[in-house]
């Protein structure tokens, strides 16, 4: 009995009662230098950072170039077009049957005549002479595209208020020259006429009596 009661108390006590539990051995703080180390970023990061800053500027510029590249290629292209369209609106239209070429040929000829008469003349006329005499056979030639072409100057004229207006008096005054030219025109043909057929029945008149 008494060997069971030892058995069981020795089955009932643990093994590792006797053994104190093993000590960690303390942490070590980091150093200073350790610490440094550790929060400063090392060449290579600095490297890279480096790079990274100027690969996002080469970006920037380079995307603003482009930018700039395509806005000014999106202006000269649409100058074109209305160079194009502005070209286009002064060809008089088919039913029209005005053709440009062998009238530009005339307005150059009678141009080149003005120059001509107006040679040995001052420098005035021979600057204004065979402007005058072109811009007369145009109208006379290719009144159309004579008419298209003041209304483009005239479009360009009203953005300066001063041309405009000097434009409209030269205008108003060559008309009115025009007007009184053609009166004057008409009254002296008108007195010619009755000079003639006066002097006609003079004649007639006369060779009756002879007879």
């Amino acid at each position: 009995m008494a060997f069971r009661q030892l058995a069981r108390r020795l089955a009932r006590k643990p093994i590792y009662q006797d053994l104190t539990p093993l000590r960690q051995p303390p942490k070590s703080k980091p150093t200073p230098s350790e610490k440094s180390s550790i929060s400063s970023p090392t060449p290579t990061d600095r490297l890279a950072g480096q790079i990274r800053r100027v690969r996002l500027f080469i970006h920037a510029h380079s995307v603003a170039a482009e930018d700039r590249i395509n806005a000014f290629m999106s202006s000269v292209l649409h100058q074109e077009r209305a160079f194009t369209q502005t070209i286009a609106s002064l060809a008089p239209p088919p039913e029209t049957h005005e053709r440009i070429m062998p009238g530009a040929l005339y307005v150059l000829v009678a141009a080149m005549a003005g120059t001509i008469i107006s040679r040995n003349r001052n420098i005035l006329l021979r600057a204004t002479v065979p402007i005058a005499v072109g811009i007369g056979a145009a109208w006379v030639v290719l009144p159309v595209t004579s008419r298209n072409v003041g209304d483009l100057i005239w479009t360009y004229e009203e953005k300066a208020p001063v041309i405009a207006l000097n434009h409209l008096r030269i205008r108003g005054a060559i008309e009115e020259s025009w007007k009184q030219a053609k009166v004057r025109g008409e009254a002296t043909k008108k007195w010619s006429d009755e000079m003639v057929k006066e002097s006609r029945e003079a004649v007639e008149g006369w060779v009756k009596k002879e007879k």
